[in-house]
């Protein structure tokens, strides 16, 4: 950042690590240039915690849920939204940041709206490939939009496009320190155990879905591969046994994993997308379908266009998703190429370019 002058930068965003964890790298680079951070999320989110042991100054603030259909929560929510722009009002206020930095999700509304009552600069990052309609609100508020993917500028208006800047997807660097030994160290595979690891990623909620594959395909996957498997806090655990490590949730561990990872199991989010391109790890998605706007879906398909991905098939069943895993985890000449083509993802750039976009305002 080219600026000497040092600015307050508030942020906002939460709901899933999503909304949170992309936003950590650019914060700590905007600390490291010694600039003053602050985070405004849900009033008892799950995000309060993260920024925490981020010591990331937080602010709490009431929030509504953004619903595309009927509710009578509708109504309630309603109040809880206009209560959050205010509370976001008097944090702004008091903080006076040079500009606001979204990271989405509901709560990230009320804060935009509030920066532009007070006229705060505002900028807010898509991960997906399709603005959510958090994202979609902000940028009626005069959020200036910062995507993930060129494809996305599709999505946008006329008067967005002209303001859109594309910077991929930023990555915690704490994941590219992982060691390749230190991860099959910690799955606890032997010097001489020469299987393929299987990294299962359910999410810090884990994923019925894909923790239901993995318990009904565990005799035939455990004959080829080792398996390290996050299955989600507060799901049923499967007993650990030789080449088989579940983990509740996976924290410190992670780049380790992620380094020694041949292959990759995961919904198809854009922070695990973006995660397993920066690791080049090659992976199989499996999209949340129901209960979605179809993001996961569209990130799936866009992943598996790029060649970095292959997706299960909706009602695919076990034998279907043993066969794939073998098939591809055996297939050497397709992982390489798998590898080759991760680098269409710049998630080792994305954080020190929305850090220079972001030094524009500070000038």
């Amino acid at each position: 950042m080219s600026s000497s002058k040092k600015s307050v930068i508030a942020f906002t965003g939460g709901g899933t690590a999503g909304h949170v964890f992309p936003a950590l790298p650019v914060a700590e680079r905007l600390r490291k240039a010694g600039h003053t951070v602050f985070w405004i999320g849900s009033k008892g989110g799950k995000e309060e915690q993260w920024l925490n042991d981020a010591q990331i100054p937080f602010y709490g603030i009431p929030s509504g849920k953004l619903r595309r259909y009927f509710s009578w929560q509708n109504f309630t929510d309603m109040f809880r939204i206009i209560g959050g722009i205010f509370c976001a009002i008097r944090y702004l206020r008091r903080e006076k940041p040079a500009l606001l930095f979204s990271k989405g999700g509901f709560v990230s509304v009320p804060p935009v709206a509030a920066a532009k009552w007070l006229g705060i600069p505002t900028f807010t990052h898509e991960s997906d490939f399709d603005p959510g309609l958090a994202t979609r609100l902000n940028l009626k508020l005069g959020a200036r939009p910062l995507l993930a993917y060129e494809e996305t500028k599709a999505y946008l208006s006329a008067a967005n496009q002209k303001q859109v800047s594309v910077v991929g997807n930023p990555i915690r660097d704490a994941l590219f320190s992982g060691s390749v030994e230190e991860g099959r160290r910690l799955a606890g595979l032997a010097p001489d155990d020469s299987r393929p690891l299987l990294f299962v990623m359910g999410g810090s909620q884990g994923a019925r879905e894909i923790n239901d594959l993995i318990t009904q395909s565990l005799d035939q996957l455990l004959e080829h591969v080792a398996i390290v498997h996050q299955f989600g806090e507060g799901n049923s655990q499967v007993q650990a046994r030789p080449g088989y490590l579940p983990l509740p949730f996976i924290h410190n561990e992670l780049p380790h994993f992620l380094a020694a990872a041949n292959l990759a199991v995961a919904r198809s989010g854009a922070s695990a997308v973006w995660e397993l391109a920066a690791t080049k790890t090659p992976a199989i998605y499996v999209p949340l379908r129901s209960s979605s706007r179809g993001d996961q879906i569209r990130n799936a398909l866009r992943a598996e266009k790029a060649g970095i991905s292959k997706t299960l098939p909706e009602g695919a069943s076990w034998e279907d998703f043993v066969s794939l895993v073998l098939a591809l985890s055996q297939d050497q000449v397709q992982l390489e190429s798998m590898t080759k083509n991760l680098t269409a993802y710049p998630a080792r750039d994305a954080a020190d370019t929305i850090v220079k976009i972001l030094g524009t305002v500070l000038t």
